[in-house]
C-alpha cells in the first residue's frame, strides 16, 4: 500500500472555507493562482494523497460564486510562447484551460489580453473567444510598472484598460504561465471597480512554499527544486516577522514586491488589511499534513528527480549546468544524496551484469524489479512486464510471446521505416491489452497497471519521448541517467 500523509478532503474543505472568510471582507475578491489549478503533480508527488485536481474540487465547492478570469500576455501569442512541460504554445494552453474549466463546471467568465500594442495574434484571438461569446479586454503597457504609482493609478495607467464587468463576486485570475499580468489584471480591475463604487480586495493563492513550516522543511526544498529555473528562493517574511512576531516563509519576488503592492492596494481602496505577503495568502495546505515523516521522504525523492532531470537537460543542451549546481546545494539542505534513491542503484548494477541499458522500477511495497534490453524489448518494456507480473502474483512466465511481438517488429521496421526493432511500453502495453482478450494471465497483469501509479522508476539511459510519457501517463515517478543508449549525433526526443 502506498503511505499518504496528506488528508485531501480536510483540505478541500478548509480551503474552501478559508477564501469564503477572505471574501466576507469585500464586495468582491480577485483571487490570484499561482502555479497549476489542476494537474498539480508536484504537489501530489511531496504530499502522498493530494489529488492533483483538488482545487478544482475546491473550487467546485463554492462555484456559485466563482468565475473564471485567464490572463494572457499578447506578446507570448505573438511569438507562440511554448510550455516546456506541456510543449504546446500559451495560445494552445489557454484554449485547453477554458475547456477544462468549463468541463468541470467552472463559469469563464472573461479573457484579459495584457501588454496589447495591435499585436494581430491577439486580435485575432479577440475575435474568435467573442465568436465563444467569452468576455476580452485588452490591458496596455505603462511605463515604469510598477513603480510609478502617480502614473499608474490615473487615466493614462490603469484608467486605459479596459474593464471587464464581473458577474459573481470571486474571480479566481490564472494564466497559461508565468509573466502573463495576473496581478496587474487584478489590480486594474480593483483600480476600475472603485470608480464604480465597488469594494473589491486582492488575495494570493500558492500552493508553495508553505508559509507555516520551517524555511529548509523538505516541502519547501521541493518548491525551490521546481523552480530553479525561476531563481525562486524561499525566505522568512520579514514583514510577517516584525509585525507580528512569527516566523512565516513565503518568496523573494513575493517579499520584494509587497511594499509597492501594499502602496497600490492602500491608494486604490484608501486602505489595506494585508500588514505582509503572507497576509495576503488563504493557502491551507500545512495543515493538511497528517504525517510529516511521510512527506518528508516524498519531498526529498522528488529534489534527487529533479537534480537527475537537470543533469538530462544539460546533457541534452537546454540548459547549462547553473541549475544542477543549485540543486546540489538544495540537496546538501535537505541532508540527501543520489545514494538515497534505491531504485537508482538497482538500474545501475543491473546494466553492469547485463552490459547494457537497464531499469528498476521500486513497487509501493519496497520491492525493485529490473528489466534489460534483448532482442525483442528495451530496457523499460521488460521492466514493465516484470513489475506487472510481480504485482499480480504471477510466475515468472513470458507475457507476450514472439508470435504476437515479431509481426509489430516487422511493422515497424519494415513498413514505417523504423530503425529500432525493440517494442516501447506503448506497443507493449498495447500488445498485452491484445493477449488479455484471450489469455487469463495477460488480462491479470493488466488490471494490475493500476497499481504502477507512484512506483519509482529509474534508467541508466535517457530513454525515447514516447517511453517517458508512457510512464508518466501510468503515474511513475521516472529519473534517467543523462547518458544515450548510442553514440549517434541525432537523438529523437
Amino acid at each position: 500500500m502506498n503511505q499518504i500523509g496528506f488528508d485531501n478532503e480536510k483540505y478541500i474543505r478548509l480551503q474552501s472555507e478559508n477564501i469564503l472568510k477572505r471574501i466576507a471582507k469585500f464586495n468582491r475578491l480577485y483571487l490570484e493562482f499561482g502555479g497549476k489549478l489542476f494537474d498539480d503533480h508536484h504537489a501530489s508527488r511531496v504530499l502522498p494523497g493530494f489529488e492533483p485536481d483538488s482545487k478544482i474540487k475546491m473550487l467546485l465547492n463554492i462555484k456559485d460564486r466563482v468565475e473564471m478570469m485567464l490572463v494572457i500576455n499578447a506578446e507570448h501569442i505573438e511569438k507562440n510562447k511554448v510550455r516546456g512541460d506541456l510543449g504546446i504554445t500559451y495560445y494552445q494552453d489557454l484554449m485547453r484551460l477554458i475547456d477544462a474549466f468549463t468541463e468541470a463546471g467552472l463559469y469563464v467568465g472573461s479573457v484579459v489580453i495584457t501588454q496589447y500594442a495591435k499585436q494581430p495574434a491577439a486580435q485575432k484571438l479577440r475575435r474568435k473567444l467573442e465568436r465563444l461569446k467569452i468576455k476580452v479586454a485588452y490591458h496596455y503597457h505603462i511605463e515604469n510598472y510598477p513603480n510609478d504609482i502617480d502614473l499608474i493609478l490615473s487615466h493614462d495607467g490603469y484608467g486605459l484598460n479596459e474593464y471587464i464587468q464581473n458577474e459573481r463576486d470571486i474571480i479566481v485570475v490564472t494564466a497559461p504561465g508565468p509573466g502573463s499580468g495576473k496581478m496587474a489584471t487584478c489590480l486594474s480591475q480593483m483600480y476600475h471597480d472603485n470608480l464604480h463604487g465597488i469594494k473589491s480586495g486582492y488575495a494570493k493563492f500558492e500552493t508553495f512554499p508553505i508559509w507555516n513550516l520551517p524555511l529548509d522543511h523538505p516541502l519547501n526544498l521541493a518548491y525551490e527544486a521546481a523552480t530553479v529555473d525561476l531563481s525562486d528562493v524561499n525566505m522568512i517574511d520579514p514583514f510577517h516577522l516584525k509585525t507580528y512576531g512569527k516566523i512565516a516563509v513565503n518568496y523573494n519576488r513575493d517579499v520584494e514586491i509587497f511594499p509597492v503592492l501594499n502602496d497600490l492596494l492602500k491608494q486604490i481602496n484608501g486602505v489595506s488589511i494585508y500588514n505582509s505577503p503572507t497576509d495576503m495568502g488563504v493557502n491551507m495546505i500545512g495543515f493538511c499534513i497528517t504525517d510529516d515523516e511521510i512527506c518528508q521522504k516524498a519531498a526529498k525523492e522528488e529534489i534527487i528527480r529533479r537534480y537527475y532531470e537537470a543533469l538530462v537537460e544539460i546533457r541534452k543542451e537546454d540548459t547549462s549546468d547553473e541549475a544542477s549546481s543549485k540543486l546540489l546545494l538544495i540537496m546538501k539542505k535537505a541532508g540527501i544524496t543520489i545514494e538515497d534513491r534505491k531504485v537508482c542503484e538497482a538500474a545501475l548494477a543491473k546494466a553492469e551484469s547485463s552490459k547494457g541499458p537497464a531499469v528498476a522500477i521500486e513497487l509501493s511495497d519496497g520491492t525493485i524489479i529490473t528489466g534489460k534490453t534483448s532482442k525483442l524489448l528495451g530496457a523499460s518494456s521488460a521492466a514493465l512486464l516484470n513489475a506487472l507480473k510481480k504485482i499480480a502474483g504471477l510466475p515468472d512466465i513470458k507475457l507476450l510471446s514472439s508470435k504476437i511481438i515479431e509481426p509489430i517488429q516487422k511493422l515497424k521496421t519494415e513498413y514505417l521505416g523504423g530503425h529500432n526493432p525493440r517494442l516501447h511500453t506503448d506497443e507493449v502495453l498495447v500488445a498485452l491489452a491484445i493477449e488479455g482478450a484471450t489469455s487469463e494471465v495477460c488480462q491479470m497483469a493488466m488490471e494490475a497497471l493500476k497499481k504502477l501509479k507512484g512506483c519509482e522508476v529509474h534508467s541508466t539511459v535517457i530513454l525515447s519521448e514516447v517511453d517517458i510519457k508512457t510512464l508518466k501517463k501510468l503515474g511513475m515517478h521516472l529519473t534517467m541517467e543523462p547518458v544515450y543508449s548510442t553514440k549517434r549525433l541525432y537523438h529523437k526526443r
